[in-house]
């Protein structure tokens, strides 16, 4: 078996949005540089560093996006849940967390582990992947996030979206880890993020973020990778569903019928 996953598929940006910087795909730090990391995510909490960065983003994304979030309820309070957002901007962490009270832990790539912005990220509860890898140790730390009852965020693309469209295949990892889990997965689309790039442009614009039904897999202890593969397109399509009822329906129609779906949960009669 090959020691590296297939490349993501190249991707040009459309004329109407500013490119993303060139990325260096593989880090060249050995994988013990981040043993410390991983060994922090996996025992403790995030701290103070946590609150303070989301205070100061979420200020940011609801003045300068107006970044709207609709149905945060459906995440479940507690327990063990895989958050599956689209991904096109390097807001996406900060919208996805803006509108639930949860800790979220994200993978970040490992390139972003480096002084001094590797203390606020650890003491964050972020957690490094090695990106054109095959790394076993960030799925250890994930397993080991849910065993405890956490909260992770995984894109399903594996990276952003430089033509800010969703792609057409997910990366079989977080079907990997829906399945050894058992976590409940909580597909959500993140609408307008992929032109928060443009600020350079000074165009700032609106961001939605709508939370999906959450669902769940019966655990797999060794799910082969035709398995990992159909639940990972199976959450890539329910996050390109709820992007679609944004698209069609727009930000006021998509908040109308959420408001009109918990006026009729509150007045159904007690079973």
């Amino acid at each position: 078996m090959s020691d590296a996953p297939e490349p993501l598929p190249r991707q040009e940006s459309p004329e109407d949005l500013t490119p993303i910087r060139a990325q260096v795909y593989r880090d060249p730090r050995p994988a013990e540089v981040f043993d410390r990391f991983h060994a922090r995510a996996r025992t403790r909490e995030p701290d103070a560093a946590y609150e303070v960065v989301r205070m100061v983003t979420s200020i940011y994304a609801w003045t300068v996006f107006r970044a709207r979030g609709i149905a945060p309820e459906k995440v479940p309070a507690s327990g063990p849940v895989i958050l599956a957002p689209n991904h096109s901007s390097f807001m996406d962490h900060f919208f996805l967390g803006a509108f639930i009270r949860r800790k979220v832990r994200f993978m970040a790539k490992s390139q972003l582990f480096k002084p001094p912005m590797q203390f606020i990220y650890s003491h964050g509860g972020v957690f490094p992947v090695r990106r054109g890898y095959r790394d076993e140790e960030t799925f250890v730390t994930a397993a080991a996030i849910l065993a405890r009852g956490g909260c992770i965020a995984m894109y399903c693309e594996g990276g952003r979206s430089r033509s800010g469209r969703i792609g057409d295949r997910a990366r079989p990892g977080i079907g990997r880890l829906a399945l050894e889990s058992g976590a409940t997965v909580v597909p959500v689309a993140i609408h307008g993020s992929e032109r928060v790039r443009n600020w350079k442009r000074l165009q700032f614009p609106k961001v939605t973020v709508l939370y999906g039904e959450p669902f769940r897999y019966e655990p797999v202890a060794e799910p082969t990778r035709d398995q990992q593969q159909a639940v990972a397109d199976d959450i890539l399509e329910a996050i390109r569903g709820l992007y679609g009822r944004l698209e069609t329906e727009g930000r006021q129609a998509a908040v109308a019928r959420w408001r009109a779906e918990r006026r009729a949960k509150r007045t159904l009669p007690a079973s």
